[in-house]
């Protein structure tokens, strides 16, 4: 995940390249576009990467100034550009994160419809598909077109909020975490402890919305809306109901998210070496470590669907007859009956009533979801947090250029 479009280097030999002149060594320059900042944040020059050159456009050269460190090695080192540049507030990062999280459910939400129903364990004749695009006709044909986006809304209110402090909490930690685990340099042990963290904030804001969602999803859902859904959970499970998936849902996405952030990451070093804004290399990083994350994890992710949904014939399941074929998923709760909570539970019903092929059931939809999730999420996030970035430099050096 690269932050803003800029890139820290150190050089210790004066530039040749026309247009450009360092009067001193060891100077600081750093990237923004196409363009060149002193120390001091002064635009130097134009460049185009990967070689420095000077841009026709810039007739004007600043001089460098020295920065601090009285001496810098040979060898040009390359700084991880991810951090806050100086000056800039976490709210771009919460502001891109909001958007990019917006976007990445709103999108991919048909997809995720499908995911919820083909895991269910016992799924009822109607809601029996083949596969994804399966699913989707089926499901517009016999229930409507707007049956695969019921409950987006309540996804929606609940994405901006958790993706602000997950992009902002993961930024901010992976670069204090990096600096001590391996300073000056990108450490992927850090960036798994960053994702891990951030995501302990994440899912308690979506885990409620999560649940809202899973339960509108299903196939006979009996509620009428959002605000339904909340007040009957709310009446007949109480407010608990909201987080009894919440420690499997950290479970699986602790890992899902270290997988994740590991992968991506060290795919950028090997497509992005540069750490510059690169679309491409974010969509295709960002889809692979979804996939790989989203198909390690798909077992914990039936469990917690089992925990959300409360599947009525897999809480019965011990109760034979106690049930019709046509039971629909707000029927356990609507009897008062048990519950299944916690982990250990929600994974002995599921080998139960389905053996250990039960645990990946849905994994097709859940990667074909996640892929361009993850890939919307990054390159939504980074263009974004590009775009505020680079308008707050213009906007600080047309200030600057006023003063003079």
């Amino acid at each position: 995940m690269e932050a803003n479009g800029f890139v820290s280097r150190r050089v210790d030999t004066p530039s040749v390249d026309a247009g450009v002149t360092a009067g001193a060594t060891g100077a600081d320059i750093r990237w923004l576009g196409g363009r060149i900042l002193d120390a001091t944040e002064g635009f130097v020059g134009g460049l185009s990467p990967p070689r420095l050159t000077a841009e026709p456009d810039f007739a004007a050269v600043l001089q460098l100034r020295a920065a601090p460190e009285p001496t810098v090695s040979a060898t040009e080192t390359e700084i991880d550009y991810e951090g806050l540049p100086q000056g800039v507030a976490t709210s771009t990062h919460m502001l891109a994160g909001a958007v990019a999280g917006i976007m990445e459910h709103c999108l991919m939400y048909p997809i995720d419809c499908v995911k919820t129903r083909m895991q269910s364990l016992q799924p009822q004749p109607g809601a029996r598909y083949r596969n994804v695009m399966d699913a989707l006709r089926q499901i517009v044909r016999t229930e409507g077109v707007w049956r695969p986006v019921r409950g987006l809304n309540v996804m929606a209110i609940g994405a901006g909020p958790a993706h602000a402090l997950y992009f902002a909490c993961y930024e901010k930690l992976k670069f204090s975490l990096s600096n001590v685990v391996h300073p000056g340099a990108n450490s992927h042990f850090a960036n798994g402890m960053a994702g891990c963290m951030a995501t302990v904030l994440h899912d308690a804001i979506m885990n409620p919305a999560e649940v809202v969602k899973q339960r509108m999803q299903m196939y006979n859902s009996p509620y009428r809306g959002v605000s339904d859904c909340v007040g009957s959970i709310w009446r007949r499970e109480g407010p608990g109901a909201f987080y009894r998936s919440y420690t499997t849902q950290l479970t699986m996405n602790v890992p899902f998210q270290a997988l994740h952030f590991m992968t991506y990451e060290y795919l950028q070093e090997l497509l992005n070496p540069h750490r510059q804004y690169n679309p491409s290399s974010h969509v295709i990083s960002g889809a692979l470590a979804g996939a790989i994350a989203a198909a390690a994890t798909t077992p914990l992710d039936v469990c917690k669907t089992l925990l959300n949904t409360q599947e009525a014939l897999a809480v019965h399941a011990e109760v034979p007859g106690a049930l019709g074929v046509g039971a629909s998923v707000g029927t356990a709760s609507a009897t008062g009956g048990r519950h299944i909570s916690g982990l250990g539970e929600a994974f002995r019903t599921v080998y139960r009533m389905g053996g250990g092929a039960a645990f990946f059931k849905g994994v097709q939809a859940r990667i074909i979801y996640q892929m361009p999730s993850t890939a919307i999420s990054w390159s939504v996030y980074e263009f974004f947090k590009y775009v505020i970035t680079k308008r707050q430099y213009e906007r600080r050096l047309h200030h600057r250029d006023g003063e003079k």
